[in-house]
């Protein structure tokens, strides 16, 4: 059996991050997206972390999702090293509630883009979907899902009745 081609890598920064980025995994699954998770510091694993990146382009990979907390680094060392999109989801933290994290993913200098979701699991449904949007411009079928996504979406929102 040959090796199926991932379309979507997300790296973490810590193990600890996976609750959160179970959201992104499940909006992935949920539009039959390949994908593989990965835990890769910024800054306990520099090299490991740049030699992944500098070789997934040639895997098929077609974006890529990053989790971070604190100093939220490794969107951004990714970013230095691909032309692939990525995408930022900042890790609530505790002292500083993921502020810390959303300000180290969006300030990107000039150059070294990086597109932000916001703070925690709502930040990672969207990094998941934005993902298929990417995807979607090659893939038309999965532009109509997402269309269809949306469109359920309303359907919900407009049965709510109140009083």
């Amino acid at each position: 059996m040959g090796k199926r081609e991932v379309e979507v890598s997300i790296l973490m920064g810590s193990k600890s991050d996976l609750e959160i980025v179970q959201e992104a995994i499940k909006i992935l699954e949920s539009f039959e997206i390949s994908y593989e998770v990965k835990v890769l510091s910024a800054h306990r694993t520099p090299k490991d972390l740049v030699n992944y990146v500098e070789q997934v382009v040639n895997n098929g990979v077609k974006v890529i999702i990053a989790a971070a907390g604190m100093s939220a680094a490794l969107a951004g060392t990714i970013a230095a090293h691909t032309v692939l999109p990525v995408i930022g989801i900042p890790i609530e933290t505790k002292n500083l509630k993921g502020l810390d994290s959303l300000l180290s993913t969006v300030q990107m200098p000039k150059g070294i883009p990086v597109a932000c979701m916001s703070i925690g699991m709502s930040g990672a449904a969207n990094a998941g979907l934005f993902a298929c949007q990417i995807l979607a411009l090659q893939k038309k079928d999965l532009g109509k899902k997402l269309k269809k996504f949306k469109e359920d979406m309303a359907k919900e929102i407009r049965k709510i009745r109140i009083g």
